[in-house]
């Protein structure tokens, strides 16, 4: 693998191994990026931002990866603790304008369908309706049928 893109000038030592930790973790799947974004919550565009340090990965996102490398759960945590150092030194974007502040980096907060927790039922509207209208449609139905019977 190891055709990566060299990473941006002026990278921050943290942001720069955190990022290049990530790459191996990448390679040792031997997934593509379109592949690991399929077994991921996270597209291959988004890798590719992720990967070439354009953009911080969100926790979830290194959590994910992680997995998908079969990391066990000691050595991801550690991958854990360099994200957070890694996002805290990563360079922020320059302001639109000189009196404007730049909007800090916050994680992103996605989660994947699979470590969402189940949301209760709703409670089913409607229900008692449908079944009384069921109920007088079968009235009418036999009211119908034995008139019919009747008839002859």
């Amino acid at each position: 693998m190891g055709g990566w893109r060299p990473l941006p000038d002026g990278l921050p030592p943290e942001v720069r191994n955190f990022v290049a930790q990530l790459r191996d973790l990448k390679d040792g799947t031997g997934l593509s990026l379109a592949a690991l974004g399929a077994r991921t919550a996270y597209s291959k565009s988004s890798w590719q931002r992720y990967l070439n340090a354009v953009q911080p990965p969100p926790r979830q996102a290194v959590t994910a990866l992680c997995r998908v490398a079969g990391l066990s759960e000691q050595d991801a945590e550690r991958i854990a603790v360099r994200h957070e150092v890694a996002v805290e030194a990563w360079p922020r974007p320059e302001p639109a304008a000189p009196e404007e502040d730049a909007e800090p980096y916050t994680d992103d907060p996605t989660v994947p369908w699979w470590e969402r927790p189940e949301e209760p039922p709703r409670p089913r509207t409607g229900g008692r309706l449908l079944l009384v209208a069921v109920l007088l449609l079968c009235a009418l139905l036999l009211t119908v049928v034995v008139g019919v019977l009747l008839a002859v």
